[in-house]
């Protein structure tokens, strides 16, 4: 289910998105969104969307390397099925006779192979557990005309031939509520002007969806989903980790969201990890209160978590990358500074767009990153700031945090200050520091979305 979005603007500084069900300041002004799923597709809330169909826009769209195409195959003939399968087809088919929990097979194929589930037949098995109604599937490989699905228990699944699953889309069908919806645990997909869509197999660039990434180990409770733009043919040399994943492709986004896949250069894999309701500790480094309620500090777990629990999946799953960055908005460009800060050898660049460098100052006097960069040095990683806003910059509060301007908005003067700090430690203008000011600029996707492909060509040519 997506949470209902809510964006907060503070005392200090206007932060980027945060879901309902996280916390939330008093008397805070609803300014942005950022959408939250824990599933794709659900079929409880996707409605009515119609069928897309095929034509130039869409049949291009969509693969994987050889990492992540299936799973390793087994010749175990006393498994349900026969010789030759791979063990996602072994899993899905003693799924289908009852033979193991539903439920927890779909969500392990998601986690390996993916799905559909290449057959030793030559087909493809679709699975999906949709719910009550008569499923049924349809695509670009039966012309959209809906084929019935088998249904074991919870259950619903077909085998299909499909002649060119290359780029081929579907989708799940329930006739008597007229909902179309997109596999709820697909691993390949797309956007276009009637929602999500399914894709059997890719070699374009396409999307790729990742499930309930576990951060228990790393201290944070909250599972996360990633979405990733991989390539042509899977092929890249720089790697971008990018947080608020859900406002980085969605059309549905807040103000469009950032629409990356347009904006995204050819020879980078884009690893957008979803927020969670705890995004405002998550993404901070240390605690500040809002209204006088405590709030933030996380940071450093979920550094943990980008670096320690997601980067090595992703390379496990696509391959390394020659040059890694880490990028964001908000309170996703603290955060990124901060995984850089926390990593240095680790991380080739961190781009922070309208970040909230002030955070630690708003209300109370803990250590800025603007601090934290100073008393550290220089290090080897390229940075990118920038910001909107304007407005006359003083610290008349005197704790060392030009943020106090009533006129100063999209944490213009902090990042100023910030873009000076780097210089006098160091960093060279144009070569492993860019800045970029956009007088009036506002604080949304809208914004972002407009000038992200400047930070993200430099990361490119790095």
């Amino acid at each position: 289910m997506r949470a209902a979005p809510r964006c907060l603007t503070l005392v200090a500084s206007v932060l980027a998105c945060q879901p309902d069900e996280g916390r939330e300041t008093a008397g805070a002004e609803v300014t942005s969104e950022a959408l939250t799923s824990t599933s794709f597709g659900d079929a409880s809330t996707t409605g009515t969307t119609a069928p897309t169909s095929t034509g130039e826009a869409t049949t291009g769209e969509a693969t994987t390397g050889e990492a992540t195409s299936e799973a390793p195959t087994t010749t175990d003939d006393a498994t349900t099925g026969g010789p030759g399968m791979s063990e996602d087809e072994v899993l899905l088919r003693r799924a289908i006779a009852g033979e193991v929990d539903a439920e927890e097979a779909i969500r392990t194929i998601a986690d390996r192979g993916g799905l559909p589930v290449a057959a030793a037949s030559g087909g493809f098995l679709f699975a999906c557990l949709c719910g009550q109604g008569e499923w049924t599937l349809a695509g670009d490989h039966n012309a959209w005309e809906p084929s019935p699905m088998a249904q074991a228990g919870a259950l619903w699944w077909i085998e299909a031939d499909i002649a060119a699953p290359d780029g081929s889309l579907y989708k799940f069908h329930e006739p008597a509520t007229m909902q179309w919806i997109a596999d709820p645990y697909g691993r390949r997909h797309g956007y276009d002007d009637f929602g999500v869509y399914s894709l059997v197999r890719a070699s374009a660039a396409h999307l790729e969806r990742w499930y309930a990434i576990d951060g228990a180990e790393v201290g944070l409770a909250e599972p996360r989903d990633l979405e990733v733009l991989v390539p042509q043919d899977g092929s890249f040399t720089h790697a971008l980790y990018v947080h608020d994943g859900q406002n980085l492709f969605d059309p549905s986004a807040f103000f469009g969201g950032w629409q990356l896949m347009t904006s995204a250069p050819a020879n980078t894999l884009l690893v957008g990890i979803t927020n969670t309701p705890e995004r405002m500790n998550e993404y901070t480094q240390v605690p500040d209160t809002l209204d006088g309620q405590p709030i933030g500090g996380d940071g450093a777990k979920y550094a943990m978590l980008v670096d320690g629990v997601i980067r090595p999946r992703m390379e496990a799953a696509y391959g390394p990358a020659e040059k890694v960055g880490t990028m964001g908005s908000s309170l996703g460009g603290l955060i990124s500074l901060a995984i850089a800060d926390l990593y240095p050898e680790r991380w080739d660049m961190a781009i922070s767009l309208s970040g909230t460098v002030g955070w630690g100052s708003i209300e109370l006097h803990n250590e800025t990153i603007l601090e934290t960069y100073q008393q550290a040095g220089k290090r080897g990683f390229v940075i990118y700031v920038d910001s909107g806003g304007e407005g006359t910059c003083v610290d008349s509060d005197a704790d060392g945090i030009e943020d106090d301007a009533p006129d100063s908005f999209d944490n213009y003067c902090e990042n100023a200050q910030l873009y000076a700090i780097l210089q006098s430690i160091g960093y060279t203008p144009d070569s492993d520091l860019f800045y970029v000011h956009a007088p009036g600029a506002m604080h949304n996707e809208l914004e972002w979305a407009a000038r992200v492909g400047v930070p993200m060509s430099i990361f490119a040519g790095l």
